[in-house]
Order: structure tokens, then C-alpha cells, then sequence
């Protein structure tokens, strides 16, 4: 619940304090991590495995949690203080003693930017498992399981923040990426619900400007998700597209999404996202050893990137040193109506699932398609590579295990209650 609907549900319930009360509860859950205000009990998924990687800028965590194989239902329990009311905050053991439960999987990445300051970003997921199907991603290989809840999705920032126990400013969670396991427009209202919470100044009070959604290109989620960006204090979200592929051929090969969502849908799409200040697209591309690697492949990303202008620039000039792009290659770069796109390329080195047929790409490699890209005029940043030791990295996450052994809950059923942080109260509760 955000603090405006927590303070009305204390206020229909006479709890004491009234609407200043239910605030100074509100924010030292989310602040402080207090779990344990009679008026507020707290009890979130537990922490299970957690898996370390030292890197340059720090350690990498990766962590899970043990959310029910069955859609929650919350059953809002008493506060101790006022024998059989409901408290708005009180929320059900998401991990109940049985065997017969999931894993959720977060990332905790250390950044040092141009600042040289250490800054953290979460890597957050909004489903278990993924229906999505793209062959080189980990998750892809389980199916999907189930969606989260909105406070199972809120209950992985929880976890960071305050049950990992890292009382190091520096080490505070400041950027959330909608990146880990499953497809967040395929569980959209739970994500939003999830943002309202995270962005509430009354609570956790993370900057829109820090939250980023990631996508297969569902364009119809991009759609719905561009309306509500639309909206006052929505403005600044950020929309990264896992493109990995330049074309339609390649891009269908391993993203079975393109089939029915193809790259000039998603191009136009992409032209209309609503864009407020400096924002801009990230266009994830994870390179992959002969798969989408070549010169050919860099002018035809450019072309996608870039429209007619990059199609035309990569026909004229040779970016491969050797060899020089064939005059067959030249008739296969799809020229783009439009203007560019607002966005940078975020080249993604691939870090190879279980059972991959491809490994990751040489560093030599990954530079020289870095170059190619800049080369043809498209802003392209290299993403450094942390956790792979660990299973942790971007493609990486998700428990085979589970791999069909599916719920009988469908995409984007989740309800937004139960199972982690907050539950609304029962009608009729009084206190």
C-alpha cells in the first residue's frame, strides 16, 4: 500500500494517531526497517541462498527468497495491541513451512560512477520464470512459474535495504532495474503498484529517474506503461528494450517474441514513447559469438537505431578492417523510416546459461563491435560484466528445478495482496 492508502485504511479502522500516526509508522517501515510496531507488524519472504563476487567496484550479491508455489491470499491478521482488528500493515508469512515453495532472485550491483562515488543498484524480478522463451536466457529455460505479487516485488528492495544489514551509506540501494527473472509487461500492474510504493516520499522514496523497466519488446505493454509516464510524477521512468539481435532473421531465431512483434512495430512503437527532459531508450544488446556479432550486424543495428541516415552512412563506407562490408551485405541493411531513436546502445558481453550452445565473447570482440557501433554514429556504452562466476549475471538468474513445474496461475493473475510488506485491511475491522 503507498502511505496515502495505508493512513485512509487507519483512519476507516479509528486506529490512534490518526493520519500523522499512520505516516511516522509508515516511514519507519520502509525507513528505518522496523518490523516489529504492533500497529505495523512486518514479515517478509525470507532470505535463502546468497552468493558473493568481488569485482573492481565492490561486491556483488546475489540473493533469493522463498515466496509459495500458490498465489498468496491475504488474510490481514490482528494487531496485538488491538485484540481481533486487522492492522492495514499486518501481512501474511509468505514462506510457510512447507516444501512446496519458490525461489525469487535479486542482484545487488556495485557502481562507481563519474562521481568516484559507490552507489548500488538492485536488480529486481517481477516474475518466477519467464514465458518470453529467448534461448540464450537462463530464466527463458523454467518457463513461467508464477507472477509476484506487488509486495513480493517491494519485499526484494526490503531485503536489501535492511535485512542484508549493510548500515554503509555508500552501499544503499539508489537505482532499481526491472531486470531479473520474467518479463515485467507481462506482470504490469503489479510492477506499477510496485513503483508507486518504491517512489512514495513517504517511504521509500526512490527518484522515478532511478527505476528502470526492461522489455522483450511487448508492445502493447510498452503502450500501456507510455500512458502512465504520461502522468504527473511518472515522467522520468526509464525504458531499456532487450533488442540483442539488428534484424527480423536473427532476431526471430532467439526472441520468439519478434514473430508476432516484429522489429518495425517495435521501431515505431519506440518513436512514441513519451520522453520528458534528458531522457532516453536504452536498447540492450547482448553480444553473442557468431549469432549477431558481425560487421553486417553492426550496420544493421545502426540502421535500427540511427533510420534511413545510418542505413545509408553504412552501405558507403567499410567498418570492417578487414573485411569491408559485400555489396550483397549492403542490400541487406533495412533502411528505417523515421527519425533516430533517443537512446543509447548498452552493449551486454553474453554470459552463457546452463547448457549454452554459445560462450562468451572474447574482450577483443566486444571491443572492436563497440567501436564499429560509434563508428556509424550510435552512442554505444559497454556494460561491465559482474556476477558471472556466480550465476548472477544479466541471463543468468533462475532455478532450473523448477522448469515445468508449473502453477496453474496464468501471466499477470498476481493479485497486489499478501505475501510480503503490506496487505489492505478486512472490511468491517474496527479498532
Amino acid at each position: 500500500m503507498t502511505a496515502e492508502n495505508y493512513a485512509a485504511a487507519c483512519h476507516a479502522l479509528s486506529m490512534r494517531g490518526g493520519r500523522a500516526g499512520a505516516f511516522d509508522r509508515y516511514a519507519r517501515v520502509y525507513r528505518e526497517g522496523v518490523i516489529d510496531d504492533p500497529l505495523a507488524p512486518v514479515h517478509i519472504p525470507p532470505i535463502g541462498r546468497t552468493h558473493h563476487s568481488e569485482s573492481e567496484e565492490g561486491v556483488t550479491v546475489k540473493f533469493t527468497q522463498r515466496v509459495p508455489r500458490a498465489m498468496p491470499h491475504a488474510t490481514p491478521t490482528a494487531a496485538p495491541s488491538s485484540p481481533g482488528a486487522s492492522s492495514p500493515l499486518s501481512v501474511l508469512n509468505s514462506a510457510p513451512a512447507q516444501p512446496d515453495t519458490l525461489e525469487v532472485e535479486s542482484v545487488l550491483i556495485p557502481m562507481i560512477g563519474r562521481t568516484r562515488q559507490r552507489a548500488h543498484t538492485l536488480c529486481v524480478s517481477s516474475q518466477v520464470g519467464c514465458a518470453m522463451g529467448c534461448t540464450f536466457c537462463q530464466t527463458a529455460q523454467m518457463g513461467l512459474v508464477r507472477s509476484l505479487t506487488t509486495a513480493e516485488i517491494v519485499a526484494q528492495w526490503f531485503a536489501a535495504m535492511h535485512v542484508l544489514q549493510r548500515p554503509d551509506p555508500e552501499s544503499r540501494v539508489s537505482n532499481i532495474v526491472f531486470m531479473g527473472m520474467g518479463e515485467p509487461m507481462d506482470n504490469l500492474d503489479n510492477v506499477i503498484g510496485a513503483i508507486e510504493i518504491l517512489t512514495d516520499r513517504r517511504g521509500p522514496n526512490l527518484s522515478m529517474s532511478k527505476i528502470t523497466v526492461s522489455t522483450v519488446g511487448r508492445i502493447d505493454g510498452i503502450r500501456k506503461l507510455a500512458h502512465r509516464v504520461r502522468q504527473t510524477g511518472w515522467h522520468r521512468l526509464g525504458l531499456a528494450i532487450s533488442l540483442n539481435a539488428p534484424s527480423d532473421e536473427v532476431r526471430s531465431t532467439i526472441m520468439p517474441v519478434n514473430r508476432a512483434m516484429p522489429m518495425r512495430a517495435l521501431r515505431e512503437e519506440l518513436l512514441a514513447w513519451p520522453f520528458f527532459g534528458g531522457a532516453h531508450l536504452c536498447l540492450e544488446y547482448v553480444l553473442i559469438p557468431g549469432v549477431n556479432d558481425s560487421p553486417l550486424h553492426a550496420a544493421q543495428l545502426a540502421s535500427f537505431v540511427n533510420g534511413e541516415e545510418a542505413a545509408a552512412k553504412a552501405r558507403e563506407i567499410a567498418i570492417g578492417e578487414p573485411p569491408a562490408l559485400s555489396d550483397d551485405q549492403r542490400s541487406q541493411i533495412t533502411p528505417y523510416d523515421g527519425p533516430a531513436l533517443r537512446g543509447l546502445v548498452n552493449l551486454i558481453p553474453y554470459n552463457p546459461r546452463e547448457g549454452s550452445p554459445w560462450g562468451a565473447p572474447d574482450e577483443a570482440d566486444v571491443d572492436r563491435f563497440v567501436g564499429w557501433m560509434r563508428g556509424l554514429g550510435v552512442y554505444c556504452k559497454r556494460r561491465r560484466t559482474k556476477g558471472r562466476d556466480t550465476m548472477a549475471a544479466c541471463g543468468q538468474l533462475g532455478n532450473l528445478a523448477y522448469k515445468r513445474q508449473r502453477s496453474t496461475t496464468p501471466a499477470g493473475a498476481a493479485t497486489t495482496t499478501g505475501a510480503a510488506i503490506i496487505a489492505a485491511p478486512q472490511p468491517g475491522a474496527s479498532a
